[in-house]
C-alpha cells in the first residue's frame, strides 16, 4: 500500500476542517468542521499503524478508537451548548454570541437570587 494517498487525503480533510472552523458562522457547522479534523487525525493514525512497524501492535488503531470516543463526547457537550444558546438567544450564529456579560447583569442576578 502506498501511504502517500491516505496522508494527502487526511491533509486535505484537515485543511477543509480548519477552513470550516475559521469561516463558518453557524455553531453546528463549526462542530461538523471539528469532527472533520478529528476524522483526518484518525485516518493518519490508522495509516501510520499499517505502514510503520511499531513496538506496540495496533497502537494507531487504539488511539483512533480513543479519538472516536472523545469526538462522541465532544459532540454531545457541543450540541447541548448549542441548544442552550439557541434557547437563550434564538440564534446559533457564532458572531452574535457575546463573550462577556454587561456589568450590571451580574449584580442583578445576585439580587434576584437573594
Amino acid at each position: 500500500m502506498r501511504p502517500v494517498i491516505p496522508y494527502v487525503t487526511a491533509a486535505l480533510l484537515f485543511g477543509l476542517g480548519v477552513y470550516g472552523v475559521l469561516r463558518r458562522r453557524n455553531a453546528v457547522l463549526v462542530l461538523m468542521s471539528v469532527e472533520l479534523m478529528l476524522n483526518a487525525v484518525n485516518l493518519i493514525l490508522v495509516t501510520a499503524d499499517t505502514t510503520v512497524r511499531a513496538v506496540l501492535p495496533h497502537s494507531g488503531q487504539v488511539f483512533a478508537l480513543f479519538v472516536i470516543v472523545l469526538a462522541a463526547a465532544e459532540i454531545g457537550v457541543g450540541l447541548a451548548i448549542v441548544l442552550q444558546l439557541y434557547r437563550l438567544r434564538s440564534t446559533v450564529a457564532v458572531d452574535d454570541v457575546a463573550l462577556t456579560e454587561p456589568a450590571g447583569s451580574v449584580e442583578q442576578d445576585a439580587e434576584a437570587i437573594r
